[in-house]
């Protein structure tokens, strides 16, 4: 895939990708994301090379991540919980647990070549660009372009990768950065989840190669993911001039028929126990009201209790069930997790050790940030199974 040809040297050439642009050259550095030859390789290309500048694929949010190491102590989780961002925390910590098992197994944290590409800048005088997507709006666009069913498989994904017995060498990471293999595993996601793969395969793609084709120097290194090469390369090559910026920076808003469900459940709950009043009496809509107030406090509390939550959280589940479950403006699972982190807030060592601790689920219940997020899911998890037996017995009723 090169364009023009170059004398051999120690970098691994199958890795460095040259496309030319009218009088610019733009070195791509292929790379994964957990291994030490390729935070080697970048640091050697960049010297071997002598850029006028360095693309990297990260965003401010995630450079900060990598090179904080406090970067979970920093978390304002109550902010996050008044925002309604647990399930992004949630996915961002999977994500962030599996990387780091994955680089525990072979001595290298993750992002390791990534933050190479910026020392090696620095240290060469070389002015360095962040060039990819706020991985903000990358969560945020996957998120909400996916079916309920989706989210579920890809929530089971993430847990069975963070929970999972997974070894891999680097030998297993040579194979995957080949061309080959990655151009299968891209079509094996496609077929699997083809708009999962749009948004963080093919639209970063789109992002990538566009900030890079229009940074600054003629002579231009940029350091990023394997299987993202192959995609950039065709777009530097053929129409990178094309790609809408602001399309693919577009957060997508929830879809109408959702906010028609989420209001159409409550009113149809409501509706159907003012018949009932209607055509068979007071006492027998206040039987299937009182169901519908124990069908739902009960999972919830019994999902805070499960979580290990703090007494309140558990009368606050009981409480506070039976009306969210008529409102999609906020769920049962938010309101316990704030008062779960308000009278049980997580300590500095929660925030220390979570990526490790999210690793082991029976540590879920021992740090109190991860216990936050238990509550969270557990309770939110009664309450939805309340609605649905609620719901059943009400309607049957009619």
């Amino acid at each position: 895939m090169s364009d023009e040809p170059r004398q051999e040297s120690a970098v691994a050439q199958q890795d460095v990708h040259r496309v030319r642009l009218d009088d610019r050259t733009i070195i791509l550095v292929g790379t994964a994301h957990v291994s030490q030859e390729s935070a080697d390789l970048v640091r050697d290309v960049i010297r071997e090379e002598k850029p006028d500048r360095v693309c990297i694929e990260l965003d401010a949010q995630r450079y900060d991540a990598l090179s904080q190491k406090t970067r979970w102590e920093n978390l304002d989780l109550r902010q996050v919980i008044r925002n309604k961002q647990l399930s992004t925390l949630l996915v961002n910590l999977l994500l962030s647990s599996y990387q780091k098992k994955l680089g525990g197994q072979l001595g290298v944290m993750p992002g390791t070549e990534l933050l190479e590409a910026v020392r090696s800048a620095e240290a060469s005088g070389v002015p360095y660009d962040l060039c990819d997507r706020s991985i903000r709006i990358t969560l945020m666009r996957a998120w909400r372009s996916m079916s309920l069913f989706q989210k579920w498989k890809l929530l089971s994904a993430l847990l069975a990768g963070a929970f999972g017995d997974t070894e891999i060498s680097e030998d297993d990471l040579r194979e995957l950065r080949s061309k080959d293999v990655l151009s299968e595993m891209m079509e094996e996601l496609a077929h699997a989840m083809p708009t999962l793969k749009r948004v963080l395969i093919d639209e970063r793609d789109a992002y990538l190669a566009r900030k890079i084709a229009e940074a600054d120097g003629s002579r231009i290194v940029a350091v990023v993911g394997a299987g993202h090469v192959e995609g950039m390369v065709r777009l530097l090559r053929e129409g990178h001039e094309t790609i809408d910026m602001q399309e693919i920076t577009r957060i997508p808003k929830t879809t109408p028929v959702w906010k028609w469900v989420g209001w159409g459940i409550p009113a149809l709950i409501l509706g159907s126990l003012g018949f009932i009043a209607y055509t068979k009496g007071g006492q027998a809509a206040g039987e299937n009201a009182l169901f519908w107030v124990v069908a739902n406090a009960v999972p919830s509390g019994i999902g805070a209790i499960l979580a290990l939550g703090h007494p309140l959280t558990v009368l606050a589940a009981f409480l506070c069930a039976p009306l969210t479950s008529l409102t999609p403006v906020i769920g049962a699972g938010y309101v316990t997790a704030f008062v779960q982190a308000y009278v049980k807030p997580p300590r500095v060592r929660d925030f220390q050790t979570i990526s490790e601790d999210a690793l082991t689920p029976s540590r879920w219940w021992s740090n109190l940030l991860l216990r936050v997020l238990l509550v969270f899911i557990l309770s939110s998890l009664g309450s939805v199974i309340g609605t649905w037996l609620g719901g059943l017995k009400i309607v049957s009723s009619l």
